[in-house]
């Protein structure tokens, strides 16, 4: 499951004249320009800015038609990747004239409003970023991305990790030559990682991502331990498992996204390969879920966990500022998981649910029956398919060892026997092999370096959003078994949406909004105590 943000990277190609007439046009010819009034340069930058979001938005529609609607065929993906190069081309162009420069430097002496002080001082950092790269390293970036993707694959295919060894030393040697071109001044001390964790999760740095980790992984190891011990009795996965018809899941999940305020006028609901959200603009924010004849359950998760990103998107202020996109990759998370864990995984939900479920599928279950199905747990080898109790400990292996070779504390060589180890130690299960170990994502191979912390760190932020949101609404879950989650979205709206990018960090804005930094205490008491009675109902292996 994964959210697009409306936004390009840029792609390095042969354009055709037409895409080079068509940049000269919209670039204006010439860099230059005559100074303008120190008074009209803050509206001049919003106008620049506006234009340059715009083309962004154009080419995210290019991508979701991509993704969703066009034929596939080696035609149609050549022709629509000159498109998106070609228009990659001119955004990055238009994102980094110095007429950009130039109006930042004014804007900069002139502006007092402090919202307007936070738009100068995300466009600079986001133009400064795009500046330091040399166009050399941007496409030989781009290109090794392409190589290492096809090695990642073919070493998955065939299970062996030393296929994949020299393109991903490539990979992080590039990603730390990135990083470095990053640093603002030469008395810079923050650590590579620092600045790759930055791309993602912005004002988070490795220190305090540990001190989550830690709290998270000291108390998670020993409960799995206890809950998923070999004399447990897991509930029945029976209600989830059938033939069910695919037009009638859709329907069932159209109905759910919608009544948790998922704005289908101002959206729409597709079906992709792979679960994603894309927002082309507030008004038009599209999410697609994926189905299978055998199973339900999975699809309604998706639509709900997209839900989540998509109502996000639709509550940020309409502008098409800096200030008004989400705040991080883990702000994100927390919305699509507050929706479908801490509403979508309760006793509340099911009982409003279950009769919509036994209507739409045909099926006769009882809420108690389906959410036992649906918090099953069990120790498993693949992230992506792991539950919510287990999930933690998956991305905290990921974390540590991308945070240590990117560092240079642990060779490449060594990456295989660290999982193996690692995953011994957090759910005591031997790995069998590379491709159901430290060969199973494609985080690695694409450069994402930072990425994987956000999962978790969305996953703690839901929770704390769930305990402030029951406390300043204490008939919340009444309202959840009544399927009326107005209210509830209108909380998250006033704690989360509107705010957009206004603070600096996910411990800054829980600090204001809130009244503390994000604290994982309360993701840990709600799995401690969500599992524990969970499992008391079918063997006491708790006390």
């Amino acid at each position: 499951m994964r959210f697009w943000k409306a936004a390009t990277s840029l792609l390095w190609c042969n354009v055709d004249t037409l895409a080079f007439t068509t940049a000269r046009r919209l670039r204006g010819g010439s860099s230059s320009r005559s100074m303008t009034s120190s008074s009209d340069a803050y509206q001049q930058l919003l106008q620049e800015l506006d234009s340059i979001k715009q083309l962004s938005r154009a080419a995210s529609v290019l991508e979701y038609d991509k993704m969703v609607f066009m034929p596939m065929n080696e035609h149609s993906s050549m022709e629509r990747g000159k498109q998106s190069a070609a228009l990659a081309s001119v955004i990055h162009e238009k994102s980094i004239q110095p007429k950009i420069g130039e109006l930042l430097d004014e804007a900069q002496t002139v502006v007092t409003d402090p919202e307007q002080k936070r738009v100068v001082e995300l466009a600079r950092k986001e133009y400064e970023k795009k500046k330091r790269i040399p166009t050399e390293l941007a496409a030989r970036k781009a290109q090794l991305k392409s190589k290492a993707y096809k090695a990642w694959t073919e070493a998955r295919a065939a299970n062996d990790f030393r296929l994949f060894q020299e393109p991903l030393r490539e990979c992080i040697a590039t990603a730390i030559e990135v990083a470095n071109c990053y640093k603002t001044t030469d008395d810079d001390d923050r650590s590579v990682y620092s600045i790759l964790l930055d791309n993602y999760e912005v004002g988070m740095d490795p220190a305090r991502i540990d001190q989550i980790f830690d709290q998270i992984k000291a108390a998670l190891v020993p409960l799995i331990e206890k809950v998923l011990g070999p004399d447990a009795t897991a509930p029945s996965q029976e209600p989830l498992q059938g033939t069910f018809d695919i037009e009638r899941q859709k329907q069932l999940c159209q109905t759910i996204v919608k009544q948790m305020g998922f704005d289908e006028t101002h959206g729409r609901i597709d079906v992709s390969v792979h679960p994603f959200t894309m927002s082309l603009n507030p008004h038009d924010v599209r999410i697609t879920s994926r189905f299978r004849e055998n199973e339900w359950y999975q699809g309604l998760a998706a639509t709900m966990h997209e839900g989540g990103h998509a109502i996000y998107e639709q509550n940020l202020h309409p502008a098409s500022r800096p200030i008004d996109e989400a705040l991080s990759m883990g702000m994100h998370e927390s919305q699509s998981l507050f929706w479908e864990r801490h509403i979508g995984l309760s006793k509340e939900f099911w009982e409003y649910a279950t009769p919509f479920v036994n209507e739409h599928l045909g099926t006769n279950h009882a809420p108690e029956a389906l959410y036992g199905a649906v918090n099953y747990a069990e120790k498993s080898f693949i992230r992506v398919e792991a539950d919510e109790l287990t999930y933690p400990l998956h991305v905290i292996l990921r974390y540590e060892i991308e945070r240590d070779f990117i560092q240079g504390q642990l060779s490449v060589e060594e990456i295989p026997a660290r999982w193996n180890s690692d995953f011994q130690t957090f759910l005591g299960l031997e790995v069998p092999s590379d491709a159901q170990g430290c060969l199973q994502d494609i985080h690695w191979s694409m450069l994402a370096y930072g990425y994987f912390p956000t999962y978790l760190l969305g996953a703690a932020a839901a929770a704390q959003l769930a305990h402030y949101c029951a406390k300043d609404i204490p008939d919340m879950k009444d309202k959840i078994e009544k399927g009326d989650f107005s209210e509830i979205k209108s909380w998250l709206t006033k704690k989360v949406h509107r705010h957009g990018k206004r603070y600096s960090s996910l411990d800054g804005h829980f600090e204001a909004e809130l009244g503390e930094p994000l604290n994982p205490s309360y993701y840990i008491d709600y799995l401690v105590n969500k599992y524990t009675e969970l499992y008391q109902c079918y063997l006491q292996i708790i006390e």
